[in-house]
């Protein structure tokens, strides 16, 4: 496993993830009203897989290049359940009793869990003051975003089992980003498919039997379902298997700290809702967080 190399695709590529991770909250708020939340779960991850799948089968369908051990194939379960099948079901549950807000600091704090399980299973991921003091000064900045509703109670019988929930679906993507990295000599795009297929194994059925036979959505809710499973499931899924491989688990978190803020200003754009007055002090400390925890790297993107 060779150490972390941070490119400017690598920046290229989180910038991106950012980007359309954070407008995925619009898009599934509109397809939450043709369709239940495991079920809009399941269809996404359904679409991307088929579609993944399609891909790697045009290129070779190539895995590892060498046998995988047993405990190879079984750490490739594990991350395919814990990168995107257990995180959704968690969060499509949890969010009912929490507020958005919490959500949002939730997935924000992947970033904190995964720095120091990187420092003790990933080579070249050592722990130092900068780079936490970088990530703890992004974190404010999101916290600052979000505002005083990230820790308002909503009053729900269930709201701490939810707030339990959206923690450990934000645990499930640091774990993940851990145990890809630590993945042998593998091809991406078949990775990135492989995931999505035992994904798609898991939220289907347990989409059936918690929400019963999936409802017949309308062409439209059809229609946006196939976006999420294009955009944000399928081609996100590729670039995040690619940052993690090359770049690190790390650097990939940094896209959690851009996600809430592209919520904000897609929100302003697109439906026209007023902007946080923290919105400048946010972008500053976020910024400048991500600045001060990739220093080198930045000097090294430079110097090439």
């Amino acid at each position: 496993m060779q150490t972390p190399d941070i490119t400017g695709r690598s920046w290229l590529f989180v910038a991106i993830l950012g980007l359309t991770w954070g407008g995925t909250f619009l898009v599934t708020e509109v397809a939450l009203k043709g369709i239940t939340p495991f079920w809009l779960a399941a269809g996404r991850i359904g679409f991307g897989a088929v579609l993944m799948t399609a891909i790697w089968t045009f290129t070779g369908a190539k895995l590892f290049s060498a046998p995988p051990t047993t405990g190879t194939l079984t750490t490739l379960g594990v991350i395919g359940a814990l990168s995107s099948a257990v995180p959704f079901m968690l969060l499509a549950w949890g969010q009912q009793y929490v507020t958005g807000g919490f959500a949002g600091v939730s997935m924000a704090a992947v970033a904190l869990m995964v720095l120091p399980l990187a420092h003790f299973l990933v080579p070249g991921e050592r722990l130092t003051r900068r780079k936490s003091l970088g990530f703890l000064i992004g974190f404010a900045g999101v916290v600052i975003l979000i505002g005083a509703q990230a820790f308002e109670s909503t009053g729900a019988s269930l709201e701490t089992p939810g707030r339990i929930a959206c923690l450990s679906a934000a645990m499930c993507y640091g774990f993940s980003s851990i145990l890809m990295r630590r993945l042998p000599a593998v091809d991406t795009i078949g990775l990135a498919t492989v995931l999505l297929l035992i994904a798609a194994c898991i939220t289907i059925p347990v989409a059936l039997m918690v929400e019963g036979p999936p409802p017949l959505p309308e062409t439209d809710t059809l229609l946006v379902i196939a976006f999420l499973g294009l955009i944000p499931t399928a081609a996100a899924n590729f670039l995040r298997t690619y940052v993690v491989r090359t770049a690190g688990p790390v650097f990939m978190s940094l896209t959690n700290y851009q996600v809430p803020l592209w919520s904000v200003l897609l929100g302003a754009w697109l439906l026209n809702e007023p902007l946080p007055a923290s919105l400048l002090w946010a972008m500053v400390l976020i910024l400048a967080g991500v600045g001060l925890s990739q220093y080198g790297a930045f000097r090294r993107l430079f110097e090439r």
